[in-house]
């Protein structure tokens, strides 16, 4: 197989909080609204006394080893392991996965050039608090300050850690963005699904978040929507009748099934059918360990619908969805369809180090490109894309 030499700007690494992250300096006033509980001898998290299930392990004191799930993802599973089975025996969290300074020797260790660093826990804040926008202004906010003390949002123009952001409360959340571009934010993180509202949800895209956008258009600041819990469960609860929490480790079949795919489907075509991406056309989309799966289908259905009622757009969906979104695809997806598409300029490697379900070493999937692709589209989808959309010069 062939070997790849080129620059590895790895666009999807992870790190795992501490125990105070959502509460170091989350206000007074909320002491207690967020708390570590014992549970049967297991420590849980619980939001406004409701124990969320969706992070097993919140303490990340002891986690799955990374890539451990490599197996399951790709579909060679045929003894039907569950992933706990998969996992094998848990390893220390170490300091490469808590800090920085670590982190940044690990990527040297390993070959990697820079990466955008994404949260872990914090994929269970918003989707937790949508009847209650001040709430999530306020915890997103304490969860920032955290970040900002412990995995600095520009380390070493290296290391690019990713703030939460959120328009639901549009001032809010230009002063929020306003509050990380101050410290050096370079991407800011966007859970894909709709935003907090005291008399229902609604679509982030819509012309009310308008201030919110244009404020992200001038500053040139990259927007990433990572997978997280965007609520989707809910429909699969309405099929299978019970209320649980999306349990990404305990996964069901009619879950997988129905909700790959979908919550970044869905915001995609928010973005582009509620015509965000239109009146701000210099917005650049991230999509981050969602796949790419779900790309084509998303882009042929909104392609039918704006030939039934092409006036309803400001520009054709398909220039707008090739313009502006680019794609990190599953390390197990084919590929050779969604480039042929997309082209590899709006694709970018990601690892999803250190999770389980992610890759152990970045050269694996490297290797696998440089037998599809020449070496100038291999360089552009390991590194290049991902420099060049920060405006940085990509190592030879």
């Amino acid at each position: 197989m062939p070997t790849y030499e080129g620059p590895i700007f790895d666009a999807d690494n992870h790190l795992y909080e501490t125990g105070d992250a959502l509460t170091r300096y989350l206000p007074k006033q909320y002491e207690g609204f967020i708390k570590y509980v014992e549970v049967h001898g297991r420590t849980k998290i619980a939001i406004n006394n409701v124990i969320s299930e969706s992070i097993p392990n919140p303490t990340f004191e002891v986690v799955a080893p990374p890539g451990s799930f490599a197996d399951y993802f790709s579909g060679r599973n045929p003894e039907g392991k569950t992933l706990r089975e998969m996992a094998g025996t848990p390893i220390h969290a170490i300091d490469a996965f808590r800090s920085a300074e670590f982190r940044l020797k690990l990527l040297d260790e390993t070959g990697v050039d820079a990466a955008l660093m994404f949260p872990t826990l914090a994929s269970l804040i918003e989707v937790n608090l949508l009847d209650d926008p001040e709430m999530t202004c306020a915890v997103i906010h304490a969860y920032n300050q955290w970040l900002f003390d412990e995995w600095p949002f520009d380390y070493e123009q290296r290391i690019f850690t990713t703030p939460v952001v959120n328009p639901c409360l549009p001032e809010r959340g230009i002063a929020e963005l306003d509050w990380v571009l101050e410290r050096g934010a370079k991407v800011v993180l966007l859970r894909p699904g709709p935003v907090a509202g005291t008399r229902g949800t609604r679509s982030p895209f819509l012309p009310e978040f308008d201030t919110f956008w244009r404020r992200i258009e001038e500053s040139g600041v990259l927007v990433a929507m990572h997978a997280s819990d965007s609520g989707y469960q809910r429909h699969a609860n309405e099929w299978e009748g019970d209320g649980r929490d999306m349990t990404p480790f305990a996964p069901r079949p009619f879950t997988d099934a129905v909700n790959t795919g979908r919550p970044i489907s869905d915001t995609i075509t928010s973005a582009i059918c509620h015509g965000m991406l239109s009146r701000f056309p210099a917005v650049r989309l991230l999509s981050v360990e969602n796949g790419g799966s779900w790309a084509l289908h998303c882009l042929k259905a909104m392609e039918k619908t704006y030939g039934k009622m092409p006036k309803a757009f400001a520009e054709p969906p398909r220039e707008v969805f090739l313009r502006n979104i680019y794609i990190n695809p599953f390390w197990e997806d084919s590929l050779e369809a969604l480039i042929d598409v997309m082209t590899p300029e709006h694709i970018l490697f990601g690892s999803d180090y250190p999770h389980p379900e992610g890759l152990a070493e970045p050269f694996e999937w490297a290797a696998e490109v440089s037998a599809l692709y020449p070496e100038p589209d291999v360089r552009k989808i390991m590194g290049g894309n991902m420099f060049e959309l920060l405006g940085m010069p990509v190592p030879a």
